[in-house]
Parts: structure tokens; sequence; C-alpha cells
């Protein structure tokens, strides 16, 4: 392949770590107990389910690990589909992944808002408000999220060196708060293992449970994949991330079953189970309609909720961070193998970093605030396909390099890795009887959209793919 702009070598391993970590963990890990986990499978139950998850998502690591050392430069999926398949698949993947990424930037920004609402008396609930699908949307909360997403541009622009040292502190401070929760939980009398009980939600079964935490998987780990888009920003061997993928998503998962397991030992006053608190969760208001920050409370009184609450912000702005790294660096891949203009492909003169797709970002994410968190989290929810896509192809890649090279074992993970990939895309797609983890009807109608604008894209830019057709005829060779 030939490389007309290369991108600074300045991530350290840590760096990496934390922008997969901090990518990883965003506000729903702090919120689904309440509205998500515990209805579905039940402490026990989740534990269960995202420690499958975890193996599932390490067995689709190594497919990563595997093309990251064939590969070792920005683009991740949409470079391995390319080398693999060829131009029409590379834009097939990419085009779904784009959205994945992009869509989490402003979901974060918006969740900065969700922490005034919730932990600062409505603070930034100032000015003129309107209504988007029920959610009510207030100007200083668009001040706020807009804000954030130009600072952050910025400071992505700034060089990654500084966003990765930056990553690495909101990482640590997010791991910190947890943990001074999770310690809480182990001394305190009002967490208990007899609150654990029972160990399933009882009006689902347990299978049922299982699989529908199993299926949001794709959405709950999407964060490790971001390492190989940074992939040619290593300061260090890319041997070595595999490793660092494993941390990472060993890391997430185990805040996803701690933070479940705090939220559901802790019962409020007025409840003899955790089934009663969240089968009234929908009539609650205030600190207890957030049963992981009322755990916190109770764990530690206002401090609880001051750590918790540092965490939250971590876990969001780095996840901004993050995300504005992984699909600028997945939009300046596109643009050097001519599948986008150019003009994605600029570097900053000083930085060396792709300004103009984070401009690009920057200026899409901006629309987001103006229409609520109910609108986003439809293309966020129809975007999970993204990453079940981005994990299919890295699989199905790394399975066709492995077969050339002899490699039985990246044979069997990259064909296990295909077929998780599949039974995601069913669990999202199809509504199946007695599971509840299927795409609802405003994310069916955001993906059909999104799968016609590729179809217009791809067929009225000829120009771009056919340019990169004819100029990886010779790569494609090389497997």
């Amino acid at each position: 392949m030939t490389q007309q702009v290369q991108l600074a070598k300045k991530l350290s391993p840590m760096n990496v770590w934390a922008l997969a970590f901090g990518c990883i963990i965003g506000w729903g890990a702090f919120v689904m107990p309440g509205n998500t986990f515990l209805g579905a499978a039940g402490p026990v139950g989740t534990a269960i389910a995202m420690s499958i998850a975890i193996i599932v998502m390490i067995i689709i690591a190594f497919n990563y690990d595997y093309m990251i050392n064939h590969h070792p430069v920005a683009g991740g999926e949409f470079t391995y589909a390319l080398r693999a398949f060829g131009a029409k698949h590379a834009f097939i993947c990419s085009w779904f992944l784009v959205l994945s990424y992009l869509a989490i930037v402003p979901l974060n920004a918006t969740a900065l808002a969700l922490i005034g609402r919730n932990l600062l008396d409505n603070i930034f609930q100032v000015g003129f408000h309107y209504s988007v699908a029920g959610y009510d949307i207030y100007l200083g909360e668009i001040i706020l999220a807009i804000t954030a997403l130009l600072m952050f541009a910025f400071l992505s622009i700034r060089g990654v060196k500084f966003t990765g040292v930056f990553q690495t502190i909101l990482a640590l401070s997010l791991v910190t708060g947890v943990l001074l929760v999770i310690g809480a939980a182990f001394v305190s009398p009002h967490a208990t293992l007899s609150n654990l009980n029972p160990g399933f939600n009882p009006d689902s079964g347990k299978l049922a449970g299982i699989l529908a935490v199993v299926a949001v998987a794709p959405w709950a780990f999407v964060g490790f994949d971001t390492i190989p888009q940074g992939a040619e920003e290593f300061n260090f061997s890319s041997r070595k991330a595999k490793a660092i993928m494993v941390i990472s998503i060993l890391f997430g998962g185990l805040v996803y079953i701690a933070l479940n397991t705090v939220t559901a030992a802790v019962i409020p006053q007025g409840y003899d189970s955790w089934t009663a608190y969240i089968a009234d969760f929908k009539n609650l208001n205030g600190l207890i309609s957030l049963p992981t920050f009322h755990a916190a409370y109770t764990l530690l009184g206002n401090w609880g909720l001051i750590f918790l609450g540092l965490a939250v912000l971590a876990a969001i702005l780095s996840g901004i961070i993050g995300f504005y790294m992984a699909a600028s660096r997945l939009l300046f891949s596109m643009s050097r193998d001519h599948m986008l203009p150019a003009w994605f492909g600029k570097l900053h003169n000083e930085y060396k970093t792709p300004r103009n797709a984070i401009f690009f970002i920057m200026l899409i994410s901006l629309i987001a605030p103006f229409f609520g968190r109910t609108a986003l989290g439809w293309i966020v929810d129809m975007s999970s396909i993204g990453a079940a896509i981005g994990y299919g192809y890295t699989s199905a890649s790394a399975f066709v390099y492995a077969k050339q090279k002899g490699n039985g074992f990246i044979q069997a993970t990259g064909f296990l890795g295909v077929i998780f990939s599949l039974i995601f895309a069913i669990l999202l797609l199809i509504p199946l009887p007695g599971l509840n983890c299927s795409l609802g009807t405003e994310s069916y109608i955001c993906l059909i959209i999104w799968v016609v604008l590729g179809f217009i894209f791809y067929y009225k830019s000829p120009s771009f793919f056919v340019k990169t057709s004819h100029h990886n005829q010779s790569t494609i060779k090389i497997l």
C-alpha cells in the first residue's frame, strides 16, 4: 500500500489501554443495572452473561490482534476488509462502523446533561426548552454539550500525545471511583449477599435473560476495537496489542458485573428485594430512580455520590475523546485508500492529526444536542449493528489470512468470531419469542434509511470506488 501521509507515533501502551477502556465504559454502565441488566437477567444472570460476553470478545480480540500485526496502520476493520475482500466489502464494513463510532461522540456529550439533571439539581436546565420524542431539551444543556464537543475537538487536533495522557488520567479516575464504591460494599452492612436473591429475574426465563444481556455485548464492549484504529500511532511493538485488548475487555466486563452486583446488593428502605425495587423503577423519581447512584449514596453518603459522579464524568469525557480519535482515524484511512475525498486525509501541519476528519465529526455531532437523547438513542441502538459487522469482517479477514498462512488457531478464532457476529446481528435484528433485545421500531427505520443512503453514496460516487478497486488489485493478493 502506498502511503502519502503518516500519523505520528506517540501513543504508549498505557495510553492505548486508557483509550479502549474509556470507550468501553460510559454513562450506560452506571444506569444499565437498573434499566436493563437486573430486569432482564438478575445479578447472577448478568454476571454469567457478561462472563460469556468477555470470553466472546477476547476470542474476537485475537482476530483483531492477528490483523493488527499484518496491517499496523490506521483504519482497523476497514483496512482488513479492504485487503482481504476488496473495496465493496470495505465500504459496507466502514459505512456502518463510521456511524457506530460517530454516534457515540454526541451520545457522550449529551450525557453531561444527565449528570446535571440527576446529581446537580438540574443546574443546566435553563433558557428556552422544547420536547422531541418526549425528551425535554433545554438551552443550557445544548450549550453544555456543544462546549464539550468543541473543546474536545480542539484537544483531539492538538495532538495524540496530549489526548493520550489526558485519556489515561480519566481512565484511572474512572477505575478509582468505581473501586471506592465497590470497596465500600464489602464492608458496609447495607450491602449483603442475601440481597442478591433471587439470582435471576423470576419474571423471565434464565436462558432468555442471559441472552438478552449477551445481545448488548457489541454495544457494551465497543471501544476495545478502537485500538486498531490507533495502531499506526503506537510508539511500541504492535505485538503488545493483544494483551492491551484483553486487559481492557476484562476491566470493562468486571466493571459492568461489579456495578450491577453492588446495585442489587443495596436495597432501599420500603422494598424487600431487588426485584420489587426494579419492578417499581419506572414509578420513581430523584436519586432512588438511579439504583447504582442510590447504592453509592447508601454506602458512603455524599462522598459516594462524589466518587461515582467523578467516575461517570471521567467515563463520559474519555468516551468523547476516544471516539473522536477512532472515528477520525477511520475516515482518515478511508481517504488515504481513495474511498473518501482527499480532504478527509489532510493532517494538521504541526500536530500531524487528521484535523479535517475531526472537524467533520464535530460538525455532525453538533446537530445531535438539538434533538435530544431519545432520538439520538434510536441511532445509537441501530449503530450496534455496525460494531457486530466490524467484528464479523475482522474475524473473516483473520480467517482468510490464517488459512493461507496455515495458522490453525486463528482459523478457529476467525470462524468463531464470524459465528458470534452473526448471532449478535440475529439477536439485534430479529424479534425472537421470549427475548426483548431486538431493535425498536424507530431504530429499524433509522437502519433502513442508513442502508438506502449507503446505496446512494456508493453508486453515485463511483470515481472513489473505481480508483480504490484498481489501487488495491495487487495488495489484495498479498495474504
